[in-house]
């Protein structure tokens, strides 16, 4: 199920947090419960994807991106995500996660969360793809930029992300049936 309750509470926690601006870093906190869980006793793969919303959708409030989609009526979806897991989360186990959104192309805009432990190390690190979606498909994410009022150009992007879009240029959609 989904989390809705700790989405609530991270809602109302950082409420009256500072604005952030794009590529600023949302610092949040979370436990590993035993919900969490995999057969393992350890943070489920699926369930650190579903916790990382917990980082995102305050960022993107504390950002003004939701009350641009709201006035604007668009959406946005995850189009991709890169995944890597490093340190096992067990039970009640605390972490910091730190979110942010690192650039744009074309299409999409590219953010960036971690998970750290108590004792320093990262646990796990995921970049995502998101697109704005309206009625008629993918909104430039220059467009959304020029709603929230950015000023400059884009951030530039990172070289392990420019390779991670080449692979995924590359990549075959739809995928082969056999």
């Amino acid at each position: 199920m989904y989390p809705f309750i700790r989405m609530i509470k991270e809602m109302i926690v950082h409420r009256n947090a500072a604005p952030l601006t794009f590529g600023d870093i949302h610092v949040s906190h979370h436990m590993c419960w035993p919900w969490d869980l995999d057969p393992w006793m350890e943070l489920n793969n699926g369930r650190t994807l579903t916790l990382f919303d917990l980082g995102r959708i305050p960022l993107a409030n504390r950002s003004g991106l939701v009350r641009v989609l709201r006035d604007n009526k668009w959406g946005m979806t995850m189009a991709g995500a890169c995944v890597r897991y490093r340190r096992r989360v067990r039970a009640f186990d605390r972490v910091t996660m730190r979110s942010r959104a690192l650039c744009w192309d074309d299409r999409f805009v590219y953010l960036e969360q971690s998970m750290w432990r108590r004792d320093g190390e990262c646990a796990n690190h995921i970049v995502y793809r998101s697109a704005f979606v309206d009625k008629n498909g993918i909104v430039s994410p220059q467009r959304v930029a020029d709603a929230l009022n950015w000023q400059g150009d884009p951030p530039p992007i990172p070289e392990w992300i420019a390779d991670w879009i080449t692979a995924e240029n590359k990549r075959p959609w739809p995928p082969m049936q056999e």
